[in-house]
């Protein structure tokens, strides 16, 4: 029976001085971790002692009150149909700043920086925070869902975008650029066909977080299964909420497979 060796797959400290560094460094952690508990309030006894709240909820849900699935049909299909145009508007939007925010296709600091930052500053902005100003905006329904998935979206996809861009091989750009190709050919000939795969992938996964998000929306007036789950808990039937929670789970596990299995496919077609 042979022995198996075990190694780290990091180096550790060859002196004195390391060791210190890396206790001083730990101890920093660890206090790091005790300061942000502190601020977080964590309390496993306020925890414990809200268990039975949490039991008595389960409790006035269950059984759920399947007699109103043919009433979530509609909202059901308004949250695929704005997770759909959340995200489709923001690949449209997303993809020209990724081209600008990308720094291998050209040589403005300016631009690329200027654009970096803006979809810095788009993706830190909250979706639901996004819903609110688009609800007051264009007032009650799926409308301003589809926006604030759009807007938020940008800054997400744009930055993936960018980064995939940054990642490719500079050779085709090169042979392109030597035979006076202008920067639509080269982008369309030696950008594109190298960043496609990846694009699709993640434009799969944005969709399957856009349906999550656009539940969640529906709660503050943005349409959608959301819509229907905040009534039923403010009216107090929870049977009701329970059904509307088993369906936006059941759709966000069939987007889930689905977008999985085309990732798979797509990635196992572009490996070959």
């Amino acid at each position: 029976m042979g022995t198996h060796e075990y190694r780290w797959l990091v180096s550790t400290p060859e002196s004195l001085r390391g060791w210190a560094v890396s206790g001083t460094l730990l101890l920093v952690i660890i206090a790091l971790l005790h300061w942000s508990a502190g601020g977080a309030e964590l309390s496993w006894g306020e925890l414990a002692a809200g268990l039975p709240q949490i039991g008595d909820f389960i409790s006035r849900s269950v059984p759920p009150d399947l007699d109103i699935l043919p009433k979530l049909l509609a909202p059901a299909l308004e949250t695929v149909q704005i997770a759909i145009w959340g995200t489709l508007l923001g690949i449209l939007f997303a993809v020209p700043l990724a081209f600008l925010a990308a720094r291998n296709l050209h040589s403005n600091r300016w631009l690329y920086q200027g654009t970096r930052q803006a979809l810095n500053v788009i993706r830190s902005i909250n979706e639901l925070i996004l819903a609110l100003v688009f609800v007051s905006a264009v007032g009650l329904g799926p409308f301003p869902g589809v926006l604030a998935l759009a807007v938020h979206g940008v800054g997400m996809l744009g930055k993936f975008f960018a980064d995939s861009i940054e990642e490719i091989d500079q050779g085709p750009l090169e042979a392109l650029r030597a035979t006076g190709a202008r920067p639509l050919q080269v982008i369309v000939f030696g950008v594109l066909p190298q960043v496609i795969t990846a694009w699709i992938a993640v434009i799969l996964y944005r969709f399957e977080v856009n349906l999550r998000s656009a539940t969640v929306l529906g709660m503050v007036g943005a349409g959608g299964l959301g819509f229907e789950l905040v009534s039923s808990l403010k009216l107090f039937k929870y049977p009701e909420t329970a059904t509307c929670i088993i369906v936006i789970t059941l759709m966000v596990i069939a987007a889930d497979m689905l977008s999985g299995r085309l990732r798979k496919a797509i990635q196992g077609d572009g490996r070959h």
